[in-house]
């Protein structure tokens, strides 16, 4: 290389950092390029996903896990138990947002969390915590059949059923990303008003609004209680409470699951750092509302020891909120209950779809993954990669022959000991890239779109009781042994670091020291991907900017 053309290169570098309000007398650090991170010019998806698409993103996942689990959790550890569990969980789910939150507003590039994980930790951790979505598709599919078997119980149409919604869902994905992202529009404000009107609805029940006039209030928290036993060691009450409390974490876990998926469309997002971090700040209040203030309400309507809510039919009938209104007198909401949270589940494995194939695609561009799965249509739709990540789809029919509710909880124990390990490898990165920008001189504050001042105690948070989730999520197999449930609870662990080892011997990688970090390259500046605001002037703008 010439000495003209070295110092060009060194003064656009250096041009570079200024703009992110970096020290200019600190060189930036730039990779070899035998890593692959500058993947600009191969990298064909384009920014098509609005603003209220994003907002409304944050929702994408709601399905199963909160309307139906919510039971299982009251059942398993009663009314204060389940709140504990949910309330734990949340914390970790939104340390985890957070953590992906920052990292994405400075990199709003395809790949997201395992290019971040490989960028900033080790490319053999980035390959390792890949796969957990593919296997939240026939999850979310399995329950959306249990759904139509409210109505239809015929065994022989459950293929029929399962079939069609694959196919559903794989069809909006290959429609591109718009059409995906007014569709997940449409089903999120569908979840969101169920929810509302679910919760809404449970108070009226408790307070006596309800057609028999019979005013609940907070009597099953004095009977049967407020916290459940596991029956593991029904002689140490206080032992077996605390039990049955760790009992749900996993149901819990599969509640949240999928919060952190908003920031995995930032590269087709139109003005990403912008919307991504007014996903992320509003998050904390819509985990209090839905999630926490939900479990709250059905701790109100149920005793935990009703035998309905011990059934487990896999629909709405096994919903607290059902199981409440048909006592009440109610009998028109379940059907309409069952057709949202069908919906639900249908779009949560339909977001799941999204995120799969992205970050499949995002693995190919950077050599992890085959180079077909990087190919996209004029219009920018990785096509190859939803192909493939759609046959994960076709999965769900094993509910034929194994029987529906086998399968579902089979699958939804894999799933969420899998995102277990999704937010401990996105708050372990963080704390790698925290430690980077520190060790380069560079200020959060200026720098990103979004920061959050409790870091990296929130990261340090999450990664710490991800790691106690996954320890302890099977632990009730110890008091009565089982090797299929534990296999199925401890199966990713073995997995995950597998696939760490073998990458790791086989590319020869190294763990990323904090000066090593490349925090520039691929990386388009604020300029390239934010456009100027513009505030909304009419009152129902500013109320739709309020809400979306």
């Amino acid at each position: 290389m010439s000495v003209q053309s070295q110092q060009k290169n060194e003064h656009s570098v250096g041009d570079s950092v200024e703009k992110f309000g970096v020290d200019v007398s600190i060189q930036p650090v730039v990779a070899d390029p035998k890593h692959k991170f500058d993947v600009a010019s191969i990298d064909l998806v384009q920014r098509r996903l609005k603003q209220r698409h994003v907002q409304m993103y944050i929702a994408g996942t709601l399905g199963t896990g909160l309307f139906l689990g919510s039971g299982r959790a009251l059942s398993g550890a009663g009314p204060v138990g389940a709140l504990l569990a949910y309330a734990l969980v949340g914390t970790v789910a939104y340390s985890s947002l957070c953590s992906l939150g920052e990292m994405t507003c400075h990199a709003p590039i395809s790949g997201t969390f395992p290019h971040f994980a490989a960028r900033w930790v080790d490319p053999a951790f980035g390959f390792a915590v890949s796969p957990p979505y593919r296997m939240s598709i026939p999850v979310e599919i399995s329950g959306a059949q249990l759904l139509i078997s409210f109505w239809d119980n015929d065994t022989n149409h459950v293929a029929i059923y399962t079939a069609v919604i694959s196919c559903l869902v794989i069809l909006i994905n290959i429609f591109g990303v718009r059409w995906f992202g007014e569709a997940e529009f449409g089903f999120a404000l569908i979840k969101l008003s169920l929810i509302t009107g679910l919760i809404l609805a449970g108070l009226v029940i408790d307070l006596g609004g309800a057609p028999n006039h019979q005013r609940l209030g907070f009597q099953y928290w004095k009977n049967p209680g407020v916290l459940a036993g596991a029956g593991l060691v029904p002689k140490h009450i206080g032992l077996d409470r605390f039990l049955g409390i760790l009992s749900v974490l996993v149901q819990a876990g599969f509640s949240f699951e999928g919060m952190e998926l908003v920031a995995v469309a930032a590269s087709e997002t139109e003005n990403p750092r912008r919307n991504i971090a007014k996903a992320v700040r509003r998050v904390f209040y819509r985990i209090c509302v839905f999630y926490i203030l939900g479990i709250f309400i059905t701790g109100l309507l149920v005793p935990y020891n009703d035998p309905d809510l011990l059934q487990t039919t896999g629909n709405a009938a096994q919903s607290p909120y059902v199981i409440a209104m048909n006592r009440a007198g109610i009998k028109v909401l379940p059907s309409i209950i069952n057709a949202g949270v069908l919906t639900s589940a249908f779009s949560a494995s339909n977001s799941y779809l999204f995120c799969s194939s992205r970050i499949l695609y995002g693995l190919s561009l950077r050599g992890q993954a085959p180079r077909i799965f990087a190919r996209c249509t004029s219009s920018g739709l990785p096509i190859v990669a939803i192909g493939l990540t759609g046959l994960f789809a076709f999965l769900s029919l094993m509910n034929v022959s194994s029987g529906s509710e086998t399968v579902f909880n089979w699958l939804v124990n894999l799933t969420a000991i899998g995102g277990f390990f999704t937010w401990a490898s996105i708050n372990l990165t963080y704390l790698f890239f925290y430690r980077g920008l520190r060790a380069q001189g560079i200020g959060r504050k200026e720098r990103l779109h979004y920061w959050n001042p409790l870091q990296p105690g929130l990261a340090i948070w999450g990664v710490t009781w991800c790691t106690f989730f996954i320890l302890i999520n099977g632990f009730t197999v110890f008091w009565s042994f089982d090797a299929s449930e534990f296999l199925t609870a401890y199966i990713n662990i073995p997995i995950f670091f597998g696939l760490y080892t073998c990458w790791k011997i086989i590319k020869r990688t190294k763990v990323w020291k904090p000066k090593e970090m490349d925090f520039v390259t691929g990386i388009p500046p604020p300029e390239e991907t934010e456009s100027p605001e513009s505030p909304p002037t009419t009152f129902w703008r500013k109320v739709a900017a309020v809400l979306f």
